[in-house]
């Protein structure tokens, strides 16, 4: 019965079977966590990228109706461009106190790679950027 032990123990068989089988579902999780996160990021710096450019071509304006809508001609124009969907994107114009204020909002919850954020804790679902830009 010792003996029988003895070799029981010493056999080293299978035990990367059980080492992956321990440690894959903590990778996977990581990696899809990696994905989501860095995917978020990469769709805000472009949500910010629309509000900034945006903001700089309202300036070509004469006054503050044509800068808001240069601003929003320019926001549903370029959206592609940056990867955004342009129905999921909306904007507030709004020019005050020699000021122009753009945010832009994007709606993520529809983005494919956010379909694997039930597997770990989530960002936010709506991105929203503000850029404000003096006129005087």
């Amino acid at each position: 019965m010792r003996s029988l032990l003895k070799r029981w123990i010493a056999d080293h068989r299978g035990a990367g079977a059980v080492e992956f089988a321990l440690l894959a579902p903590l990778f996977l999780i990581l990696v899809c966590g990696i994905l989501v996160y860095g995917v978020w990021f990469s769709l805000a710096m472009s949500v910010q990228t629309l509000a900034t450019d945006s903001a700089r071509a309202a300036l070509a304006g004469l006054d503050g109706t044509e800068r808001v809508s240069l601003a929003q001609s320019f926001i549903q124009r370029q959206a592609p461009n940056l990867g955004l969907d342009a129905t999921l994107t909306t904007s507030n114009v709004t020019e005050a106190s020699g000021a122009i204020r753009v945010v832009v909002r994007f709606d993520a919850s529809r983005h494919p790679v956010m379909a694997m954020r039930g597997l770990i804790p989530s960002p936010p679902q709506t991105i929203e950027r503000t850029a404000i830009v003096e006129t005087n």
